[in-house]
């Protein structure tokens, strides 16, 4: 029996609405108030959706459900964004690279409408047909411009459908590439002028359209954004997790989605993960949590990048086992820091002569480990 025959390959990676289908399902029937046109959800389930039911277990008026937590992150950030799409305003997500923001911008397009979908990937090739429209070829040769032969970007279906576009990374699109948005968040319509004459000459936004974007604040190859279109998005700081305990549980939930992909099981101590945890906040943030100055590297040590190193760790401790995972650490992190500034080296370096070195000092084996391993940081 084929592959084909017996089942269909399973996806990687679901999108949030596949991935919580049940939830969806579940609080569309437990809140039943008042919706702005097109959603999906209330925008109280939606904040219940993204920020969970705090352990405790809601009643719906066939089923009961516990809303497991998506987002770490301020519930009063993401009330903000919901309150923004109702408003049919433009929402901007900004932050530095790994704190979540495209999580953030396909959960909430998923519980607004059902769909996260409706996608742009803002790169510096990404053209204006990407948020306006295109054409089958084909068929403009053969009938002319014609309804049949044009072909809706994410955005142009979004608006006829009343649903949420997202743009990822626009700050990587060109200016003039960006300022396509700036029409279409003012005006809610497309104009075709190769259709002029007909009913398809303009295309109207629906109820319930709007557009979430993500930026980076740190990042190269980036353009600037217009005043103009600025002024179309509400902007939302999304902030790197303040709390060590929640980043190392998220850390620890994402890297074992990540090594059950990979057809593991999860087999990373919980101290291997916390100290893991700890060397990325100290970096990050150029203060260990001792108060004892770090010298921050020029990469950004995200939560992001924390998980793809607690995930390989993971991977190593089930199919390359050899001996103590600890001891794959420093490696890995040499491989994270080095990435943008070759200088960063000698900050990892410098991070293992102070923290890593008086917390050695101060008796604790996990740290006096680590600093054994020092020379693998050549």
């Amino acid at each position: 029996m084929t592959l084909t025959e017996d089942r269909a390959p399973a996806r990687q990676v679901l999108s949030a609405e596949e991935r919580y289908t049940d939830e969806l399902a579940f609080l569309a029937s437990y809140d039943d108030g008042p919706r702005p046109p097109g959603w999906a959800l209330t925008p109280r389930a939606v904040v219940t959706f993204i920020c969970g039911s705090g352990g405790e277990t809601l009643q719906g008026p066939t089923s009961r459900m516990k809303v497991a937590t998506k987002f770490v992150g301020e519930r009063a950030l993401v009330e903000r964004c919901v309150v923004t799409l109702a408003g049919e305003r433009g929402l901007l997500l900004v932050g530095e690279p790994g704190t979540a923001k495209s999580m953030l911008s396909e959960l909430l397009a998923a519980a607004v409408c059902g769909t996260s979908a409706l996608t742009v990937q803002g790169t510096a090739g990404t053209t204006e047909d990407a948020f306006r429209y295109g054409w089958n070829y084909a068929l403009l040769l053969a009938q002319g411009p014609s309804p049949a032969a044009l072909v809706d970007s994410p955005v142009l279906t979004a608006m006829r459908s009343g649903r949420v576009a997202r743009v990822e990374e626009i700050t990587r699109c060109l200016p003039e590439v960006q300022d396509a948005l700036v029409s279409i968040l003012s005006d809610r319509r497309v104009s075709v002028p190769e259709l002029a004459g007909t009913e398809d000459a303009q295309v109207a936004a629906s109820p319930g359209f709007t557009v979430i974007a993500t930026a980076n604040l740190r990042d190269r190859g980036v353009s600037e954004m217009s005043a103009a279109l600025k002024r179309r998005f509400n902007f939302e700081t999304v902030d790197p997790i303040s709390d060590a305990e929640a980043e190392t549980t998220l850390v620890r939930r994402q890297a074992t989605a990540v090594v059950q992909r990979a057809g593991a099981a999860f087999g990373v101590d919980d101290a291997v993960l916390d100290a893991l945890v700890t060397v990325f906040r100290d970096l990050r943030s150029g203060r260990s949590a001792e108060g004892w100055d770090v010298e921050r590297p020029g990469t950004v040590m995200s939560t992001a990048e924390a998980v793809q190193v607690a995930a390989s760790l993971g991977v190593a401790a089930a199919y390359l086992p050899s001996g103590d995972v600890l001891d794959l650490v420093p490696g890995h992190l040499l491989g994270v820091v080095r990435k943008d500034d070759p200088a960063d080296h000698g900050r990892l370096l410098g991070y293992w002569d102070g923290p890593v070195r008086r917390r050695a000092e101060d008796g604790s084996a996990m740290w006096r480990r680590l600093w054994d391993l020092r020379e693998n940081l050549r």
